[in-house]
């Protein structure tokens, strides 16, 4: 009789439908940048990044379920001018000596239909961490063409205020609000 019942135990579980687990992808270094922009006194909209980002995605589309962990190298700041690169990793700003990343974390994924639609989490910048919602504008799983692998990428964006992370100076003239982009493109462990 235990026999019988251990042989229908594995007919059955050899029957069901593999159920999908939880994927773990590695940020690509090449492929994976966080953008920031402002209003510059009125004038135009100035358009930086931060060349050196790192963090790991989990993802289960089946239980769309997920995780997004992310950190930012705040002393690979790019504004396309050194002088100006330094002068924004000052204490008034970044101050990237005391605090050379800046960490995105997530708290809960929303999918809508089978795609992340918003990422909730905490960010924390210049020692100063508050919860924010990344805005998912595009996303896409799929095997690499090139690397053979499964890889996920997207597009994200939130908007913060610069003051509530202790990085106000000259605000309002130069804008409060900042628009934080994330590209991203992972690749399974």
């Amino acid at each position: 009789m235990k026999k019988q019942l251990a042989t229908l135990v594995l007919a059955i579980a050899a029957a069901a439908p593999a159920l999908a687990a939880p994927e773990t992808f590695v940020a690509d270094s090449s492929h994976t940048f966080s953008r920031f922009s402002y209003s510059h006194f009125g004038y135009s909209t100035q358009l930086s990044r931060f060349n050196k980002n790192s963090g790991k995605v989990v993802f289960d589309k089946v239980a769309k379920t997920g995780s997004v962990d992310i950190v930012i190298d705040t002393k690979s700041v790019d504004t396309g001018n050194d002088t100006f690169n330094e002068h924004i990793q000052g204490e008034d700003f970044l101050d990237t000596a005391k605090f050379p990343t800046a960490t995105f974390k997530s708290t809960k994924v929303i999918f809508e239909g089978d795609k992340p639609a918003k990422v909730e989490g905490n960010l924390t910048l210049k020692g100063v961490t508050k919860p924010v919602t990344l805005t998912v504008t595009s996303f896409q799983a799929m095997p690499h063409p090139m690397m053979k692998k499964d890889a996920i990428g997207a597009n994200a964006y939130t908007v913060v205020k610069r003051s509530e992370f202790n990085a106000g100076k000259y605000a309002p003239y130069v804008g409060d609000e900042v628009r934080i982009d994330v590209a991203i493109e992972a690749i399974k462990e």
